[in-house]
Parts: structure tokens; sequence; C-alpha cells
């Protein structure tokens, strides 16, 4: 879910779009039963599960689905929903590293997929702590360029009284870095001044990147595609770039 990157484009082009989306409607069911479990059903004295369903409405779930999983994830059709979340550490091509979110209800099971993902695709299992100290909490709007700038984006942030670290440009997309606290305040700040945006999540965001050339790209993909078809995978971070003439030079292959 966090590819906002700038071979993002290039990836999803290879991707299969419907098998995608069944994965997106997933992510964002489980996030509503997680939600429901921990404060009930009632959206108006439940914080979470309002975002959670204000989230997945927006990303086109269909009502049907939402009412179904407010109503599993609160007991009130007898099934038992209990979601586990873990982060795994990995090593991919050339020094790169990657963090694996999943919300599982089986952990052996994740662990064991994910485990097998990793290993058959190029990468290693990371030792914990030894990946995640690279990669910081933060509050991530994504959000394509049109006539907006960096400035422009910081000045209706600021004047609204939100706070953002920075604009980061993408290529064909800004992202908007903030603290996790503050990321809801961005978000309505760019509500109020009507500028439409594609995702607002807390994400791990790299303090340093890692330059790939093609053939450690390809082997990244490869190992980063694999991780995002399990199911109990919620979300694959990294500390990835890649250039665009590295990226051009995949378009031909």
């Amino acid at each position: 879910m966090s590819g906002h990157s700038k071979w993002a484009t290039t990836k999803h082009k290879k991707a299969a779009i419907d098998a995608k989306r069944a994965k997106a409607f997933a992510q964002y069911i489980k996030k509503i039963e997680v939600a429901a479990r921990a404060g009930g059903a009632d959206i108006a004295g439940n914080p979470g599960l309002e975002l959670a369903v204000s989230k997945a409405k927006k990303n086109s779930v269909p009502a049907a689905n939402i009412d179904r999983a407010i109503k599993r994830g609160a007991g009130l059709t007898g099934e038992v929903v209990d979601y586990t979340e873990i982060i795994y550490e990995a090593r991919g091509p050339q020094g790169s590293a990657l963090l694996v979110e999943c919300l599982t209800d089986n952990k052996n099971r994740a662990a064991s997929e994910t485990r097998v993902a990793i290993t058959r695709n190029g990468g290693t299992i990371a030792d914990p702590g030894s990946v995640q100290f690279l990669f910081a909490r933060k509050g991530v709007v994504v959000l394509p360029k049109g006539e907006n700038t960096e400035d422009s984006l910081l000045e209706v942030v600021l004047e609204a009284g939100a706070d953002a670290e920075e604009v980061v440009d993408n290529g064909e997309t800004f992202s908007i870095i903030s603290e996790p606290t503050d990321l809801r305040a961005v978000a309505e700040a760019l509500d109020a001044a009507g500028i439409e945006y594609e995702s607002d999540e807390v994400e791990f965001v790299p303090s340093m990147k890692v330059e790939l050339d093609a053939e450690g790209a390809r082997k990244f993909f490869k190992l980063e595609e694999a991780l995002e078809e399990l199911d109990d995978v919620q979300n694959v971070y990294s500390n990835v770039d890649i250039s665009a003439e590295v990226l051009a030079e995949l378009e031909e292959d």
C-alpha cells in the first residue's frame, strides 16, 4: 500500500490490477475489524473506526463489505476476530533494508510465509532491531502534483495551523511528511483547501536511502512483489532509491 515512490508507475504496469484491488480491499476491511473490536461498532463513539471506515469509503470499498466488517469485528456475528500486528526485518539486494508490516490472525502462518518469500527471492531475514532503527514513524500524505508546488502545499498546511516537516518530490506525486500526531491536521488542511490526495497514513520513512543499479532493482522488485502478494502483509517499506536512468533500463526489459 506504500507504492507512491518514483518507480511505482513501472511496478503497477506489471502488476495484476484486479489482484491489487482485492488485496487493498482486504487491508481496509482488516483495519475496520480491528477498530471495531477495540472500540465497538458505534462509529460516532469510536474515532478509530470512523477513520478506518472513511478511508475504506474513499477507496471504493463497497458499503456492504464495510458493514459486515464492523459487525464481525465487534463480535455481532458470533465470529472471533483477533489480529496481531507483527513487523519483520529483512535485508535486500546491495545493502538495502526492508520492513514488512503484517496484520494476521495466525502468527505461525505469517512468520512462515514471510520468511519463505524473503529467502526464496534473494533477501535475508535480519535480526530484530538491526533494520528498524534505519526508519522512523511519520505521517505521510501522498497527492498528485497537478498544479501544486512544494511551497504552495507547505503554505496551505502551515496556514491551517498544521505542522509539516517537509514536502518530498516523488516524480509524479508529492509526499507531505509530518509527525504521526500531526497527520490528521495535515489531511484536514488539504481537505479545507479543496486539494485532493491519494492516501494519508502513518508509515515507516527511511532516514537514508540506498541507490540500486539495474540488477539490484530487478532483484528488489521481485522480492517486494513476493511479499506484497501475501495476505497477511499490510505494507512493505524500504530504503531503496532507483534513478530515472535505471527505471528506463528496466522498462526496456
